[in-house]
Order: C-alpha cells, then sequence, then structure tokens
C-alpha cells in the first residue's frame, strides 16, 4: 500500500431500536371517577350515610367507597340499584352534579351536548337526549351497544317503566322468562320492576336503540 492514509469505511449504521411504547391507560377510567362523583354528591344531598346505602343495596361499604372513588367500575344492574335507593332515575347519573333541589327546567338538548355515560367494561354507551335534572321522570336516551356488549348475565329491575325502539342493528332482550330478538325497526315496552337484562348478539355490529325510561318512584 503506498504511504497515504488508510480510508476507513463506515461501520454499518445499526438498526435504530423501537422503543417500546408504554402502555397507555384507558380513558374510560375518566368516566367512572365523574360517575363516582355524581353518586357520591348524590347520596350528600339525600343526607345518606354509606352505611345507610350499604345497607338498602346489599352492597359492601367498600365496594360502595371504591365507586365513589372511580376506583370499581359498577354494572348498569348496580347503578340501577343505586339510583333506586337515591330516589332518581340513571338520567342524574349524567352531566353535572344535582343541585340540591334536583330541578331542571331545560327545554332543548343540543346534538353536540349530549351527556353520555359508557359503561365501557360491558360495552355498552348511554347519550341522554333530555335534562339531566335529578326529579326528571321521564327520560330519553340513545343507547349503542358495541358487537358483544351486555347488560349483563343476571337479570335485574328497578323502579319504573322503559320502552324502546332499534334504529340499526340487532338486541336481544329478555323480560322474565321470555327472550326476544328484536331487529331494526322493532320496540318493546315493558314495567322495569320485570327482571329483565338485553345484549347485542352480533360480532361485528354495534346496534343503537332509541330508549324511553319513565321513573315513577322518584321525587
Amino acid at each position: 500500500m503506498s504511504g497515504g492514509k488508510r480510508i476507513r469505511k463506515p461501520a454499518a449504521a445499526k438498526p435504530a431500536k423501537v422503543k417500546a411504547k408504554a402502555a397507555t391507560k384507558p380513558a374510560e377510567p375518566a368516566m367512572d371517577v365523574a360517575v363516582g362523583r355524581r353518586i357520591r354528591d348524590l347520596r350528600r344531598v339525600r343526607q345518606f350515610s354509606l352505611e345507610t346505602v350499604a345497607a338498602r343495596t346489599d352492597l359492601s361499604i367498600g365496594f360502595l367507597s371504591q365507586i365513589e372513588r372511580g376506583l370499581s367500575s359498577p354494572s348498569l344492574r348496580v347503578l340501577a340499584t343505586l339510583s333506586d335507593v337515591l330516589g332518581v332515575g340513571m338520567a342524574a347519573l349524567f352531566g353535572a352534579s344535582p343541585s340540591p333541589d334536583g330541578a331542571s327546567d331545560q327545554v332543548v338538548t343540543r346534538g353536540l351536548q349530549r351527556p353520555e355515560l359508557k359503561l365501557w367494561r360491558s360495552g355498552i354507551s348511554k347519550q341522554l337526549l333530555s335534562a339531566a335534572g335529578s326529579d326528571n321522570r321521564l327520560n330519553l336516551f340513545l343507547v349503542h351497544i358495541d358487537p358483544g356488549g351486555s347488560a349483563g348475565d343476571e337479570l335485574y329491575t328497578h323502579d319504573g317503566e322503559e320502552a324502546g325502539l332499534v334504529l340499526e342493528g340487532e338486541m336481544m332482550l329478555t323480560v322474565d322468562s321470555e327472550t326476544w330478538s328484536l331487529k331494526t325497526g322493532d320496540s318493546f315496552r315493558f314495567a322495569s320492576r320485570r327482571p329483565h337484562r338485553f345484549s347485542n348478539p352480533a360480532n361485528d355490529a354495534k346496534a343503537v336503540v332509541l330508549w324511553v325510561n319513565c321513573v315513577t318512584g322518584a321525587g
């Protein structure tokens, strides 16, 4: 070789290490915190202790405390039971904390301002189409049920009456010991004191239901 400088070939660039993406915490638990606060606020407005609510719902004080702190995600059955004991409809769990008198004179709810309650473990989302006052007896919801979503395996009951119209997809509805498959355009009505449950049996399509609840014992 000549006396010139040896030219070193640049080393082959090492493939950049792909940094493992930290698992992002799902946003849904924020909804659990919001619902827990509303339940706590309603309980305090009613001047009920945790012990009183536990005795009336057959739920443990520890579980109720976890719900109020957003550490547990309550099922639809549990929310219905708590609503009954607090003397409100499910709509009281939406939106802002309740006023002491529970009053609401809101007439119109804009499409972009619908309060929403996501039961993310159940695959159910409920948008409130009417005002969120805790003393409102008639409430209108738009219910979205994900594929395989369900209100739970157990039948449950609560105060009032309910009716609905399937706008999209398919819904299985059980009332007492009878089960129906409801498809787009089918409707239903029953007393909410009758044991019931519902689900979306589809694997790839959500169900959308216009749902009405009339709370007879609130107020």
